[in-house]
């Protein structure tokens, strides 16, 4: 996999996260990640077709979850866990659409499916491809993240 293809998803969710949710995230160095263990407590996951058949997940801790939906709604939560799952749902699809752009400036064209959210400690990712999971941790002040892609 190549690593270049990690860029347009390190922008996106700076970009995203900072826009919508005032945090801004610290990026850390892309990994191949081993196992389909969420990294997060929950994670939002895209299907993605195309130049390939793959997926795109986000896993947040639970801290930086709850305050993202703090940020994003200020003081109208009213139903936690729903209102995570919808965030979560939200920043992963807002995310997955703009690398998706910025794949196509490396020549690869992809469609997302509607996100799909997991919520719960150590629940499995299965990711839509058989090749190498590539992963990209960040952090901010809240708790961290992880972004992981793979595509055929």
């Amino acid at each position: 996999m190549n690593v270049e293809m990690a860029k347009p998803f390190i922008k996106a969710a700076s970009d995203v996260l900072s826009t919508m949710a005032f945090i801004k995230p610290t990026p850390g160095k892309p990994f191949i990640k081993k196992g389909n263990v969420a990294q997060g407590d929950v994670t939002g996951l895209v299907g993605i077709t195309g130049a390939g058949v793959g997926s795109v997940s986000i896993s947040f801790a639970k801290p930086l979850a709850v305050t993202i939906v703090k940020n994003m709604l200020g003081d109208e939560v009213e139903d936690i866990l729903q209102d995570v799952k919808d965030a979560v749902g939200e920043i992963v699809n807002m995310v997955s659409g703009q690398a998706r752009a910025g794949l196509v400036q490396q020549g690869y064209t992809f469609q997302g499916s509607t996100p799909t959210v997991i919520m719960g400690d150590n629940h499995s990712i299965s990711h839509l491809a058989n090749s190498p999971i590539m992963a990209i941790p960040f952090t901010t002040p809240h708790g961290d993240f992880t972004i992981e892609f793979c595509f055929d």
